[in-house]
């Protein structure tokens, strides 16, 4: 029997890719999203609001697996939103007799200091977790592809910049992962039994420091970009440098670079038993993510 899998942000930079993902494995699509009448995308819309609970009944009538890939980054009370919205979802999900929920978190040590965006992560993990609906829980650092905001962040700054003077965030190491690869990790947990309520770490094949990111673009792109770390540059300071240097909104930037303090790494490779495949690595996530760029210029 075909499931019904409802995918929460169809029209965002993961959910897009994950409800066509879904579609061309089969699976029933429902897509949902506040503007069924804009969506041009994979499946079947689906008016909903996570801010709106009563919208979500329907929305969750038959569906067989639900995935929540929304969160509230651009705006400055977005911990709370996300709690709000978690909640909701999860009820809904209860109410329904969804079978589980598929839910991408953000990497980050358990019990570690992690920045409020990492945080408020964790929070929904917890809350999505607090009703009777399994859930399955992937962590992700930055997601190369085109249309990501971390991505579009990294493409700008080694693009339009001939140097750089950063701040010491830039020497924090992180594991960035390929869009498709994301995909396919989110796509791969939905039928293994053994994923049911488990947590997973996913990543590329190497770490890097975002300042190791920043000059393999420009390199790739035929550039050089020399830099001078600045102690001195604070969190916040920089958020409002990157606010000039690129079109990340304020509140955006400044939730970005708070997380850009913590070391997001992959610890435990558990996924790779359930979900095999080797990963892109970062020059081919790269290349992949400014090709895609070109293609929708044209």
């Amino acid at each position: 029997m075909t499931k019904t899998v409802l995918v929460s942000g169809a029209s965002g930079f993961i959910g897009s890719h994950v409800a066509a993902k879904l579609a061309e494995d089969g699976y029933r699509v429902r897509a949902m999203t506040r503007h069924p009448e804009k969506y041009d995308g994979a499946g079947e819309p689906v008016a909903a609001d996570v801010s709106d609970p009563a919208s979500l009944r329907e929305a969750f009538t038959g569906v067989d697996v639900a995935y929540y890939l929304i969160h509230s980054l651009g705006s400055d009370d977005f911990e709370q939103r996300d709690a709000d919205a978690a909640r909701s979802f999860a009820e809904a999900a209860a109410n329904a007799g969804v079978e589980r929920i598929v839910y991408l978190g953000g990497l980050g040590a358990d019990g570690g200091e992690l920045s409020a965006h990492l945080r408020s992560r964790r929070e929904v993990e917890e809350i999505l977790r607090s009703g009777p609906v399994p859930v399955t829980v992937l962590r992700a650092a930055v997601v190369i592809g085109h249309g990501g905001i971390s991505w579009e962040m990294t493409r700008q700054l080694a693009e339009r910049l001939p140097a750089m003077v950063t701040p010491r965030w830039v020497n924090t190491r992180t594991q960035p992962i390929a869009l498709p690869d994301a995909v396919r990790y989110l796509v791969g947990v939905l039928e293994p039994a053994e994923a049911r309520g488990q947590t997973y770490e996913i990543g590329g094949p190497e770490v890097l420091r975002y300042i190791d990111m920043l000059q393999r673009v420009a390199r790739i792109r035929g550039a050089r970009l020399p830099n001078v770390t600045v102690p001195l540059l604070t969190p916040r300071l920089s958020s409002a440098w990157l606010k000039f240097v690129t079109d990340v909104d304020s509140a955006t930037a400044r939730n970005l670079v708070d997380s850009m303090t913590t070391e997001v790494v992959v610890r435990d490779d558990a996924i790779t038993r359930v979900v095999p495949g080797a990963p892109m690595s970062y020059d081919d996530a790269v290349r992949l993510a400014l090709a895609d760029r070109e293609r929708v210029a044209r």
